[in-house]
């Protein structure tokens, strides 16, 4: 589609970040101190692998109420020779938990997984077995130049000496201090006097700056065979949570190969199970390949309904058949199939919204961060890791300074479902570090957290940038849309006139602030040079390296 996107659009937005642009690397994360931990490590002469792992060490200071040692996550990784590894570093359910451990809330819906006395999203039941701390050290063994003591050096020095509240910090802290007040060391961190701490406000974290002193002078072994892990197990056991030795000595990570998508003469690639998002976003944009996306314009009634009907088919097909692989026989050729596609489009009226029922059955019996790196080598990150909700089960371990997260609430407590409880199950995730090609050339890598929203606003993104030829910098500010069946959220920007012609259709609009959280990706041009960009939902920060040495044989000398 030719002409700029904005002479089709009904919804008009202006940016309101700056991208940047950079010839030797760039780093892309939601918060300034992680994407500069990074680029150190770029302009130290390190590869992708050793920003990526500098600026997660760093986000889980700076970002804490996203990430974190006791998290998983997925990272996709494009390495030089063109070969793209998934690395699943998601929680575990403990080996002592069984599908009847919790007890779910009388009357909840199937799609909501609340428990009596929320034992599943807040406190030491809730924790899932970590997999974040032992994916870093592993990836960056296996595929970074440097220590991991010095990718580690930023991180230590902003827990031991502090860093400034932002204000996006400080809501983040107001939202769940209600919480927060009930664990004595987490308040003392992040509660001044049980209030807030203020925006500028220093936090300082001298005892996860020690805890990040010992893994970097020993490893993921410290955590997962040694002195670390012994701390968070005998506070497992003396306040009832389900974490045992035997769950950190038995954990792995897993390599996985990624989901590909072919969408308009594009490559796409994403996570596999038990990621979510790699085979519903490849479902969803071989449906729309169907619709003249571009011709119909960004932010029409139109695009947005068309946009929503395959959002409730792909969320009717998740809940039906994703999960762990392990446990779950999960139909991946069927779902990313263009036959398959063309069977639900046929589905879709073009008049009215309409409920959608699954379409694939098992084939047996949100708050995270994301972050982008690429260097001038030719290897690209995107990884998404979490600790699942803010603050995750807003408890700091004592002896660690780590808060734990509360992964247990994605699972669902009633047995017999894609998602009930086993020993050892993967978490499935939305989880969305994309890569777009194009004649076999990386053009966008791109991610964001957001829970069950996050898979969504990835594919509209890729949508912006693929029908609607928007800049990277457009296509991660764009308003967006979501739902999973019942209202339909349209972020603020969308016009009073579009959203009555979507109640029109049969939709329940629902105007919402955000959809999602800060996008970031970066964007690789053909001259060599990359652009990064972040988007207003978070404290999204690029950071690139240009310039370089000085030119051989060249000395200054005074005459």
């Amino acid at each position: 589609m030719g002409g700029n996107w904005r002479d089709r659009t009904a919804t008009i937005f202006e940016c309101q970040k700056m991208p940047a642009v950079s010839s030797r690397g760039m780093v892309v994360s939601n918060h300034p101190l992680a994407s500069s931990a990074g680029a150190e490590m770029l302009a130290a002469g390190g590869n992708a692998v050793d920003a990526a792992i500098a600026t997660l060490f760093t986000l889980t200071v700076v970002e804490p109420m996203m990430v974190g040692i006791i998290g998983g996550g997925m990272a996709h990784i494009r390495l030089a020779d063109g070969s793209h590894r998934v690395i699943d570093g998601q929680s575990t359910v403990p080996a002592s938990v069984r599908d009847t451990t919790y007890t779910s809330k009388p009357g909840s819906a199937h799609d909501v997984f609340d428990t009596v006395g929320n034992e599943n999203l807040n406190g030491p039941k809730a924790v899932a077995t970590p997999g974040s701390l032992k994916a870093w050290c592993e990836t960056l063994q296996r595929f970074g130049t440097m220590s991991l003591a010095d990718v580690m050096q930023p991180a230590i020095k902003h827990a031991a000496r502090g860093y400034a509240v932002t204000p996006y910090l400080h809501e983040c802290i107001s939202e769940s201090a209600a919480t927060m007040r009930k664990d004595k060391p987490i308040a003392a961190v992040f509660l001044l006097g049980g209030e807030p701490l203020k925006v500028g406000a220093r936090v300082v974290q001298s005892e996860y700056a020690e805890t990040l002193r010992t893994i970097a002078d020993h490893g993921e072994k410290a955590l997962y065979e040694g002195p670390l892990g012994d701390i968070l197990v005998d506070y497992m056991e003396k306040s009832g949570g389900f974490i045992r030795r035997n769950d950190l000595t038995n954990y792995k990570t897993v390599e996985r190969q990624p989901i590909r998508a072919d969408y308009r003469g594009w490559s796409i690639f994403g996570p596999p199970p038990p990621a979510a998002s790699g085979v519903h976003i490849a479902q969803m944009l071989n449906i729309l390949e169907g619709y003249d996306i571009g011709g119909l314009g960004f932010g029409t009634s139109e695009t947005i309904h068309y946009l929503a009907e395959v959002l409730k088919i792909a969320f009717a097909d998740r809940a039906a058949a994703s999960g762990d692989p392990d446990y779950v026989g999960v139909p991946v050729e069927k779902l990313t199939s263009k036959a398959y596609a063309e069977e639900r489009r046929r589905m879709i009226d073009p008049s009215r919204a309409q409920a959608f029922g699954a379409g694939v059955t098992q084939l047996e019996s949100a708050h995270t961060t994301h972050m982008t790196a690429a260097d001038s080598f030719g290897n690209v990150v995107a990884t998404t890791q979490t600790i699942n909700n803010l603050f995750g089960a807003k408890i700091m371990i004592p002896g660690l300074g780590a808060i734990a997260n509360n992964y247990m609430n994605l699972f669902d407590p009633r047995p017999g479902h894609a998602l009930s409880l086993a020993p050892g199950k993967r978490v499935t995730t939305s989880m969305s570090p994309m890569m777009a090609l194009r004649d076999g050339k990386l053009r966008y890598a791109l991610g964001l957290p957001g829970g069950k929203r996050i898979f969504p606003s990835a594919m509209q993104a890729l949508v912006n940038l693929i029908d609607h030829g928007m800049t990277l910098q457009e296509a991660v500010e764009a308003p967006r849309v979501w739902t999973e069946g019942n209202a339909l959220e349209v972020e603020q920007q969308v016009p009073e006139a579009v959203c009555a012609k979507l109640t029109a259709l049969g939709h329940k609009v629902q105007p919402v602030a955000t959809v999602a959280g800060g996008m970031n990706g970066i964007a690789f041009h053909d001259d060599g040079t990359m652009t990064g960009a972040a988007c207003w939902r978070a404290d999204g920060t690029p950071i690139g390296i240009s310039g370089g040495l000085a030119r051989g044989g060249v000395r200054f000398r005074l005459a």
